[in-house]
């Protein structure tokens, strides 16, 4: 192997890892600063839309759960189900 061969085959394998580097921080949510440090990616306002309809989704559940649990407890439906729960 000469020493050009080498040098290609360094500065390919230098450039091959850089890019699959690139790629995995790109997947799991980073981005690279102007030094190419990893930090993490800011929000977007879709995320950040998303994120507050599950919270919304989330209460809707609770209040739900409690309507419901109330119902029964009023029918005496509460008993049964906790009694079906220990078998």
């Amino acid at each position: 192997m000469s020493l050009w061969s080498a040098i290609v085959l360094i500065v390919l394998i230098v450039s091959v890892t850089q890019f699959m580097r690139s790629r995995h921080n790109a997947s799991v949510g980073f981005a690279t600063d102007d030094e190419g440090r990893p930090v993490a990616r800011r929000d977007t306002a879709e995320e950040e839309r998303l994120r507050a309809e599950v919270a919304e989704l989330k209460d809707r559940v609770k209040v739900l759960e409690r309507i419901a649990y109330d119902e029964r407890q009023k029918l005496g439906l509460a008993d049964e189900i906790e009694l079906l729960r220990d078998k």
